[in-house]
């Protein structure tokens, strides 16, 4: 039997997160790991899953307050595991003693040995939709989901990004809200089309193809 299928099988050996290919991420797990709520494809192995919550009670205040989107599980054993969100398109970040600040949305996977706050964006008042983000400290690698390819902007003078478009930035830059509804056009692609994320300094923003996937429309 012949198929470029088979070009995708990786030795069940080999430890850690990689990606499987551009739409899933794959971890030979001997430990854990924490991931999103509901982002298991597949596994192999014996495997355990647990709800992980907002990672402790300060984290849990804000997550309830922010409304920052990060639902996480522990999964934990010996095996492989395979996470995928919606094919999106998958990165793999390694944090080697710095920081990264990322969308709540968009993260996928992260080593359990990173340290991890949920930020409020400075500016960001209620009128803004309440920008909040989770900020990733130490030596480890996150796998990021973007809804599209991304685009990575090296920033060197005043950047202007969607709300909903940004999905990671270095945390070097000074970052803020800027309000265009004075220009009486909606310029952006989210739904806080009056309000752009602002980053000023030296450092990278990474920007999503998309202002994310639509929210599921429920029946009253």
């Amino acid at each position: 039997m012949r198929s470029s299928l088979f070009d995708e099988v990786q030795e069940s050996q080999q430890r850690g997160m990689v990606l499987q290919n551009s739409k899933m991420l794959k971890v030979g797990l001997d430990g854990e790991v924490y991931a999103r709520q509901g982002s298991m494809v597949a596994y192999q192995g014996d495997i355990d899953f647990a709800y992980k919550g907002a990672g402790g009670l300060g984290k849990f205040f804000k997550k309830s307050v922010t409304g920052e989107g990060l639902p996480l599980m522990t999964v934990s054993g010996r095996g492989d595991v395979f996470f995928a969100r919606d094919a999106w398109d998958i990165h793999v970040v390694d944090l080697e003693g710095d920081s990264l600040t990322v969308n709540g949305e968009n993260v996928l996977a992260f080593d359990s040995g990173l340290e991890w706050d949920i930020k409020r964006v400075e500016g960001a008042g209620l009128g803004a939709g309440g920008l909040f983000n989770t900020v990733f400290t130490g030596t480890g690698r996150i796998a990021i989901a973007c809804h599209g390819t991304p685009v990575l902007l090296q920033v060197d003078q005043p950047t202007y990004v969607d709300t909903q478009s940004a999905v990671a930035w270095a945390t070097t830059l000074k970052t803020g809200v800027r309000n265009t509804a004075k220009a009486g056009a909606l310029i952006g692609r989210g739904s806080g089309e009056a309000f752009q994320l602002t980053f000023e300094g030296q450092g990278f923003v990474l920007v999503q193809a998309s202002e994310g996937a639509p929210p599921v429309q429920t029946q009253g």
